[in-house]
């Protein structure tokens, strides 16, 4: 739960008798949870309908209590649920209309979370290239620069599948390691390669003629993708020499 000023004593011009606060002071409450947020990030939020502040005769932004507790809603489930905006705006509308909605999954796992739990609600497969930037926190030359790379790619509607919010997550928090984008094409190849291995064993599943086993197909591709990513993650371990909470 947010803690937003009540516009009381102390807070001086950044909030009004009424309790309403400026963009300024929005920005101070949400940075104690969120430390990446900005000024741009919150104006971008309201342009794709996620608050609507109050305006002052001059066009100052005035938000309440609600606009930010809301705001926090949105930056959460971003963070924790990867979700793209869209679906955030209408799962929230809906929660405000009163109705019995459950939360929409998409991206990874949480740890100990079954498949079976994971598919359970519905699933979000897309997000918007404004959407991506937005909820990775970068720029358009950011991750312009990512694509060159190979480490993400829009779909051939321009769109991208929802993973790549997990992606260029880890690659901003890599970055601040000092490990940049360029020294990441050997993850990406090595990625490749294992997909690649996956694929040719469940390729003759993918092509049987009976319906249920090319169904099969799907889930033997998520079963040996966990496998990889886990080997994959106790070899680096080992080579390190250390294990990871």
């Amino acid at each position: 739960m947010l803690h937003t000023p009540s516009g009381g004593a102390g807070h001086g011009a950044a909030a009004t008798d009424s309790g309403l606060m400026s963009i300024g002071t929005v920005l101070n409450v949400l940075r104690d949870e969120f430390p990446d947020i900005s000024i741009s990030k919150i104006r971008f939020l309201e342009s794709e309908g996620l608050v609507e502040p109050r305006r002052t005769p001059a066009g100052y932004r005035k938000f309440s209590a609600r606009d930010v507790e809301r705001l926090g809603q949105v930056l959460r489930m971003q963070r924790d649920h990867y979700l793209p905006l869209k679906v955030i705006r209408e799962h929230l509308d809906a929660v405000e209309r009163g109705e019995a909605v459950s939360l929409p999954t998409v991206g990874p796992q949480r740890d100990g979370e079954s498949a079976e739990a994971a598919a359970s609600g519905p699933t979000v497969g897309r997000i918007g290239r404004d959407e991506l930037l937005a909820a990775a926190g970068i720029e358009d030359r950011d991750l312009k620069e990512w694509e060159s790379y190979g480490l993400l790619a829009p779909l051939p509607d321009g769109a991208y599948d929802a993973e790549a919010v997990t992606v260029a997550s880890l690659v901003v928090q890599l970055g601040s390691f000092g490990i940049e984008p360029r020294h990441l094409r050997v993850m990406k190849a090595a990625a490749d390669r294992d997909a690649g291995l996956v694929d040719q064993v469940v390729a003759p599943l993918k092509r049987h003629r009976n319906p249920q086993t090319r169904a099969h197909a799907e889930a033997r591709t998520k079963e040996l993708a966990g496998l990889a990513v886990r080997l994959h993650a106790a070899l680096v371990q080992t080579a390190l020499g250390v294990r990871l909470p």
